[in-house]
């Protein structure tokens, strides 16, 4: 099943695979992957023997964060239309961060930006030895505020402050040493690694795996309460129409230093 931007299937023993499908702009994401990510999830949803989701990238990349393109477009449409492009974001991860299953991603090559906020709302992330990683947004005038819960829950708030400061990219072993990945593997040994942990959760009871996850949200305070998801969602679609993400974009598309960088 698929709306061509994101794939997904669930085989016999209830293990789906979310593939997402953009790989000519490296699985950048824009309003019909997320939109596909939702079609996916209501889709899983419905399926009785669901016992965990594998998301993967076609391609080289797994997720090379927004694509720009898009963001260009959608900052010059209305302050309504923002906030409804930052609320079907927020809302996509945050239904992939509290999924009543396990979940499992699998990241090859370029994790950037978004890609960052859905390996930090998965439950367990191998990462090859090729995969890299930045926290991107403020380099192009953006902010990462609906992926910042969960980077601070998955790498600290002292990492989170670094790497989303700097937007500095960093490697698999990097990832895995701040707990942003569980696991790094060879290159091409994704699929061998991903299996092992399947396995390990097929072997668990479905109902016990589902009320542990949960209620280690809740003991961490990790739900993100609705009055926090309006705040997150509000200033994210702000942002995208300030002049420095005005800026920022121009400096992507036009291949040069922004205009805030000294001299």
């Amino acid at each position: 099943m698929s709306n061509d931007t994101v794939l997904w299937e669930i085989d016999r023993r209830g293990v789906a695979t979310v593939t997402l499908n953009r790989p000519k702009v490296n699985n950048a994401y824009n309003g019909d992957l997320i939109q596909g990510l939702h079609d996916a999830m209501d889709s899983l949803g419905a399926e009785s023997n669901l016992r965990i989701v594998v998301l993967r990238g076609n391609g080289r990349h797994f997720q090379a964060g927004a694509d720009l393109s898009w963001i260009t477009a959608v900052a010059k449409q209305s302050p309504a239309e923002n906030e409804k492009v930052s609320r079907l974001t927020a809302e996509a991860v945050k239904r992939l961060d509290t999924c009543p299953v396990p979940t499992l991603a699998l990241i090859q090559g370029g994790c950037f930006g978004g890609g960052t906020g859905i390996a930090a709302a998965c439950d367990v992330v191998v990462a090859q030895e090729d995969a890299l990683f930045s926290i991107s947004e403020t380099r192009w005038g953006l902010m990462a505020g609906i992926i910042l819960p969960q980077l601070c829950q998955a790498i600290g708030l002292r990492q989170t402050r670094r790497y989303a400061l700097t937007g500095e990219r960093f490697g698999a072993h990097e990832a895995r040493r701040l707990g942003l990945v569980h696991e790094v593997c060879p290159v091409g040994g994704l699929a061998e690694a991903g299996e092992k942990i399947v396995e390990s959760v097929l072997m668990n009871a479905p109902r016990a795996t589902t009320a542990t996850k949960l209620r280690s949200l809740a003991s961490a305070r990790a739900f993100i309460d609705d009055g926090e998801l309006r705040d997150l969602i509000d200033e994210h679609a702000r942002t995208r129409q300030q002049d420095e993400a005005t800026e920022g974009l121009a400096s992507f598309t036009e291949k040069r230093k922004p205009a805030w960088y000294p001299g």
